[in-house]
């Protein structure tokens, strides 16, 4: 198998409201679009993000009603206290404040419009190797 390309499919209450979000506060563009619908990408993410309404008819019946709970979308970044100074600076409401693991991850969380868990991260806390 070759693996050419990641990303996650979440369902949601309101697609447009995540795909601005993540549009707006963490420099992903829209690359598909339609009713319903939204995949979103950044070239130095390595990964889409896409998000469908809930009862989507495309969707399998088993699937149409679930919603992204219990998903976290995390991304690593270089600058954490950048990144949250930042977020704060733009009115998100901070989840989940700074936290470090003593495996040596450092993180916190925000959610989007439709209660989707966005985690930034790095590897600096203290006991990173």
């Amino acid at each position: 198998m070759k693996i050419t390309d990641t990303g996650v499919a979440l369902t949601v209450e309101d697609p447009v409201a995540s795909s601005a979000f993540l549009t707006e506060h963490f420099g992903f563009t829209e690359h598909v679009s339609a009713d319903g619908f939204a995949s979103l990408e950044r070239e130095d993410a390595g990964a889409r993000v896409a998000f469908m309404r809930r009862g989507l008819a495309t969707l399998p019946a088993d699937q149409r009603d679930d919603h992204a709970s219990g998903v976290i979308l995390a991304f690593v970044v270089d600058d954490l206290e950048g990144e949250l100074a930042r977020l704060q600076d733009e009115g998100v409401t901070i989840t989940m404040p700074l936290t470090a693991e003593e495996w040596g991850e450092r993180a916190f969380q925000v959610r989007d419009p439709n209660g989707v868990i966005v985690q930034l991260v790095d590897w600096n806390g203290p006991t990173a190797s």
